[in-house]
């Protein structure tokens, strides 16, 4: 069986789809992922960048969340 990889939410490839694995930010934002649907074993997709590169949308249960990267980085998520 292949072992997980963890990687950062930031570095979810555009089109790709992973499983939220642990969210390590403060409080505060993380009590607002979390009212977002970004959960432990929730399914998120990457959806697109802006031009710049920052912020990212991704796709949680139905709803699209733009999140900056410092936010993103912080999410571990596993293929």
């Amino acid at each position: 069986m292949e072992s997980e990889q963890l990687v950062k939410l930031s570095d979810l490839p555009i089109g790709d789809s992973a499983k939220i694995v642990a969210i390590h930010i403060d409080d505060g934002i993380k009590r607002r992922l979390l009212d977002l649907g970004m959960v432990r074993d929730s399914r998120v997709r990457a959806l697109g960048k802006s031009p710049a590169g920052d912020p990212i949308a991704f796709e949680v249960r139905g709803a699209v969340i733009a999140l900056r990267n410092d936010v993103s980085s912080n999410i571990l998520v596993t293929r």
